[in-house]
């Protein structure tokens, strides 16, 4: 259940991602609806969020790079690629599953 002042999302990470997120693939979260500027909440704005409280890694670097995600990993938001919602400019939404997939595999 959501307040006005939270958006109750899933957070979903794969491809080797979830390792900077203590190995959980799933979070179940409450955002606040909006920013540090009083701006309602987007993606960037939840970049910041997970990082500054949900990754336990330090090597914050293996998921953003000049403020925004790194290249190679892409983005989904209700199953559909960032690129078509406006990237990190796209508010989110009450229930949204934003996963984040690593595409960069050693080997």
């Amino acid at each position: 259940m959501s307040s006005d002042d939270t958006l109750s999302i899933t957070v979903e990470f794969s491809g080797g991602l979830e390792i900077l997120f203590a190995n959980q693939k799933k979070y179940n979260l409450s955002l606040p609806a909006k920013d540090e500027l009083g701006q309602p909440a987007n993606i960037a704005y939840l970049v910041r969020h997970l990082c500054g409280n949900v990754m336990k890694d330090p090597r914050k670097e293996l998921f953003v790079l000049d403020d925004t995600v790194r290249p190679g990993i892409l983005v989904l938001i209700n199953e559909a690629d960032w690129e078509l919602e406006g990237e990190d400019k796209y508010e989110v939404q009450e229930r949204d599953h934003i996963m984040f997939v690593s595409t960069l595999h050693g080997g």
